[in-house]
């Protein structure tokens, strides 16, 4: 900007010479220069109200969209959190069917130590040791004398044991605040539950975290704080769980067998109720996993109802002869010819018996005949009975939601031949898991569609694919019914109850090829009641063996089934299942109408 001067030579000079005072022409240029200064400094000051005003609107308008955006929303609880903290320390709860708390999270601390703080090392490692008998004493002296500037001690120590080591008075012994994860009933459900071990860790928190089972597998949720703590709800039911698993070992020990397994599934929501397998273990404790080259089956942590992968023998029986009757290839009348042995190339199938020269269908099923089930599975055809079983499920590994469960992959023939067809109709060539079973076993009690096994609490009926008709079912359950009033599962029967079944015994394959001559895994899946059908139980025994009758017994009909009946007896009054009790015939008096 060019500054005009007050007093211009221009107009001071000529001013001079017409006689007029110079200084009328500087009072007139200041007078002008100081109204443009004001117009500018007016016109300034009117920009900078227009601004704020533009900005007051804006805000003004802001707060109103918000305000306006929070009153049409739903209502939400804030989530608390805390500035500062990586580490995420909440877990929800896990519950059974009835919210009875199965898994949980414990207050306790941590102990950690600060050398350089330390006043008396050699006597903190002494008095140390006599609190944590598992602590070697050389080893805390040369890490308490040594260049380290903290070193954990205890992940999680008691009420008791922190009393204790406060006692010692050290400043150098310090306490840190953490949750763990606490399972107060033990080992029980211990395969479901998994358990939970610690991730990131700091001296004021500590993250837990799933290792296995449903704390593994349902990690996300339980750890979210968007869930506001709300349970992850089971279908376990822990009085049925706890009886289960009572009867199980009881019979596991009667039958000198090396393990078992047991499922209480619900045939229309495929709720599984309760599922036992042994040995087992305490999630609070969980054993480490078992080093390479170590048989799995051995170790605690196996889960022989989902990854426990054998051949389940005759139990698959029902599936052929149900799949037949769906075929119309027979009926439940049908006589089948049984003469044996029925020969394939350099391979013949036999009976476990002589049961004559034929049998009808339900008399096959009835008797377990391994003849008459492979005549049946000729007629079906190998690529028939391969669609069948997938449709059942049979194979690829079961939906059910464990970690573990994802490992139970089946075990097929590389060629389905027609051998292989006849051997798979009695439970023989092919290998799945008891999960397997229970869930084909369902398909045929709940009127004959497939229903996938649930850890998770259902609202109702969770209906598949339909397999077989509601006819053939029910003919089905009515073989499955004979089975045990008058077959191989007799042993099985309830008084009360109308339970069928069917035996399965399977020998035991070898680690490198072949089967064991003296070794079984015997099962038997039972359907109860089935004149209204609700439950499925499948009891599986690895290497059982009794002495009955001055013999060696390993077959599914002395071990398993009498398992499975002593535990129906037990569970079905816990499931609200009313027994039938039969009237007495009363001596001496006889009965007339009006």
């Amino acid at each position: 900007m060019i500054r005009t001067p007050l007093r211009p030579l221009a107009r001071v000079l000529p001013a001079r010479a017409r006689g007029e005072n110079p200084d009328l022409i500087e009072r007139e240029n200041l007078a002008q220069r100081h109204s443009e200064m004001e117009v500018r400094a007016r016109t300034r000051a009117e920009g900078r109200l227009l601004v704020l005003a533009a900005f007051f609107v804006c805000a003004y308008v802001a707060i109103g969209g918000r305000m306006a955006f929070m009153a049409t929303s739903e209502p939400s609880e804030p989530v608390a959190s805390v500035g500062g903290s990586a580490i995420a320390n909440q877990r929800a709860d896990i519950v059974d069917r009835d919210g009875r708390i199965l898994a949980t999270n414990f207050e306790t601390h941590s102990l950690y130590a600060q050398p350089p703080q330390m006043i008396d090392p050699v006597a903190a490692a002494d008095k140390l040791v006599a609190i944590f008998p598992d602590l070697e004493r050389e080893r805390l002296l040369k890490d308490f004398t040594g260049k380290r500037k903290f070193l954990w001690i205890k992940k999680k120590i008691s009420p008791e044991q922190l009393q204790a080591v406060h006692d010692i008075g050290d400043p150098g012994l310090m306490f840190g605040p953490r949750e763990m994860r606490l399972y107060p009933n033990g080992q029980l459900a211990s395969h479901v539950l998994g358990g939970a071990s610690f991730g990131k860790e700091g001296v004021s928190a500590a993250e837990v975290i799933g290792v296995a089972g449903v704390e593994k597998q349902f990690d996300d949720y339980l750890r979210d704080p968007a869930n506001a703590g709300k349970p992850l709800e089971l279908s376990l039911d822990l009085s049925v769980q706890d009886a289960s698993e009572e009867v199980l070992y009881g019979g596991m020990k009667l039958m000198n067998a090396k393990g078992a397994t047991s499922i209480l599934m619900d045939v229309h929501t495929g709720e599984v109720i309760s599922v036992a397998s042994l040995p087992d273990f305490d999630p609070n404790e969980r054993p480490r996993p078992p080093t390479s080259g170590f048989d799995p089956s051995q170790s605690p942590l196996f889960n022989r109802s989902v990854q426990g992968v054998y051949e389940l023998g005759s139990t698959f029986k029902i599936f052929t002869a149900a799949q037949a009757m769906e075929l119309d290839l027979v009926t439940p009348d049908t006589v089948i010819d049984i003469r044996g042995p029925l020969r394939w190339g350099k391979f013949s199938i036999k009976d476990f018996s002589n049961y004559g020269k034929e049998l009808t269908v339900s008399r096959i099923i009835e008797k377990s005949s391994n003849i008459g089930t492979a005549r049946m599975a000729q007629q079906i055809g190998a690529e028939r009975q391969r669609a069948f079983l997938d449709r059942l499920g049979m194979l690829k590994p079961t939906p059910f939601e464990i970690v573990e469960a994802s490992g139970g992959q089946p075990l097929l023939p590389k060629n389905w031949s027609e051998l292989s067809t006849m051997t798979i109709s009695y439970g023989h060539g092919i290998s799945t898991t008891p999960m397997h079973l229970a869930a084909g076993y369902a398909a045929i009690a709940n009127g004959g569609r497939y229903v996938a096994p649930t850890i998770l609490k259902q609202t109702g009926p969770q209906m598949g694919e339909r397999i077989v008709s509601e006819e053939v079912a029910k003919a089905s359950l009515d073989m499955l019914r004979l089975v045990v009033s008058n077959g191989t599962a007799s042993m099985a029967e309830v008084k009360g109850y109308s339970v069928g079944g069917k035996t399965g015994s399977a020998d035991k394959p070898k680690p490198m090829g072949g089967y064991y001559k003296d070794k079984v895994i015997a099962t038997f899946a039972a359907v109860f009641p089935t004149d209204e059908p609700k439950y499925v139980l499948v009891v599986t025994l690895d290497e059982p063996e009794i002495i009955a009758h001055g013999e060696d017994r390993r077959t599914a009909g002395w071990t398993a089934a009498p398992v499975a009946g002593e535990m129906i007896a037990r569970l079905a009054p816990l499931l609200g299942l009313r027994p039938q009790i039969e009237p007495a015939h009363i001596s001496g008096v006889t009965l007339t109408s009006n």
